[in-house]
């Protein structure tokens, strides 16, 4: 889970300098978005899964991380979209 969470959190950093440069950074936002909301929704339902039964309870945090982490990889742009337009992406760099 901490693997995950660090390379996500460098990915978002990455994609932050790269927005302070004068160029497009779709690349780089897509890829930042996608693996923070996937690693989000790992680490979450990871938590959920070491606590058992409870993790389940809407009293414990974790359920609340775990539905809040899910809707991550809806808004903003679905995963599966952030899949195309970076594939279209490095595409275009080989071409």
């Amino acid at each position: 889970m901490a693997v995950k969470l660090e390379a996500a959190r460098l990915l978002v950093w990455r994609a932050a300098v790269c927005c302070d440069e004068p160029q497009r950074t779709t690349k780089e936002s897509s890829m930042a978005k996608l693996a923070a909301s996937e690693a989000a929704t790992f680490v979450s339902h990871g938590a959920i899964q070491i606590l058992g039964g409870m993790g389940y309870v809407t009293d414990m945090p974790a359920e609340r991380h775990y539905r809040d982490a899910r809707i991550t990889e809806i808004y903003a742009g679905v995963n599966d979209v952030q899949k195309l337009v970076i594939g279209d992406l490095i595409i275009k760099e080989y071409q």
